[in-house]
């Protein structure tokens, strides 16, 4: 009886103990974390017979772009878009790239202390009352990096028809995170001087076989996720135009039209680039 005992005990912790290891999930979760990113076909420079390079802007406060933007802070094994970028540049080798006004990304790498400047991250000093001698005492606050204030993401895109296969494509080159947030004043307070800042560019095939080894949420069911590198190629997200390469520097359109007839440039952008496709085939 002691012995049928102890092996009722032995079965009964190690049955605990595998009820405790499995407290977060049924299942061990797979498909993603080993999922590697399809790789680009090859192209020939003579099969590009006519090409453009277009930004776009995702906000991030749209409805389609939500899965993005949350959670602002990480739960679990979720990140938002921005933090797992800044964790693939922190733990995985993803190199930053410094932005400057006229779009010229992929020039300068940047290093880590100008990338927590970007996004407002630092140490700040306090002066506070010490509760046992009452005496004044500087603190020391660390401020975390605001990847709540992307709002905003531009997108470097190559749109080329293939005459190979007769269809027109499109390729994301770079991501550019932008923080929208309102200028404080020399106390701290915030202004009515609304900012919008370009942080730094990532070349996007170099952060493919990080976004396909993470997870996006999916609204309607949490065992069919797919990844970052899934929603960006499979074009999932809604986006207007923010300029295309021409001959006035590269301007955007915000620079001569703003409000709804920004909006309405945008539209008229996006007609056009149907039009190409439409014109290059005979009927």
């Amino acid at each position: 009886m002691k012995r049928i005992g102890a092996v009722i005990g032995l079965i009964a912790i190690s049955l605990g103990l595998f009820a405790q290891d499995n407290l977060l999930e049924v299942y061990a979760r797979e498909h993603i974390p080993n999922k590697t990113p399809v790789p680009y076909e090859y192209m020939r420079e003579a099969d590009v017979m006519w090409s453009k390079v277009v930004y776009r802007m995702i906000d991030l406060r749209q409805k389609q772009n939500l899965p993005l933007y949350y959670p602002t802070k990480p739960i679990g094994g979720r990140m938002s878009f921005v933090s797992l970028i800044l964790y693939g540049i922190d733990n995985e080798g993803v190199r930053a790239f410094s932005s400057t006004d006229q779009l010229n990304e992929f020039t300068a790498q940047m290093t880590l202390d100008e990338i927590n400047s970007a996004f407002d991250a630092g140490v700040d000093t306090i002066i506070t009352t010490d509760p046992l001698s009452g005496e004044l005492i500087p603190q020391i606050i660390d401020r975390d990096r605001k990847t709540d204030e992307v709002q905003k993401i531009l997108v470097k895109e190559k749109w080329f028809f293939d005459k190979n296969h007769s269809v027109m494509k499109v390729r994301i080159i770079g991501i550019c995170p932008i923080r929208t947030f309102f200028r404080t004043d020399d106390q701290g307070m915030p202004t009515e001087d609304f900012q919008m800042k370009q942080t730094m560019w990532v070349y996007f095939p170099e952060i493919r076989p990080l976004l396909a080894n993470h997870e996006i949420y999916n609204e309607f069911n949490d065992s069919q996720r797919i990844s970052f590198d899934d929603f960006f190629m499979q074009r999932r997200f809604t986006s207007n135009i923010f300029a295309v390469s021409n001959v006035y520097d590269n301007r955007r359109i915000n620079s001569y039209s703003l409000g709804v007839d920004a909006l309405l440039e945008s539209e008229k952008l996006k007609e056009w680039l149907f039009n190409i496709e439409h014109d290059l085939w005979e009927y």
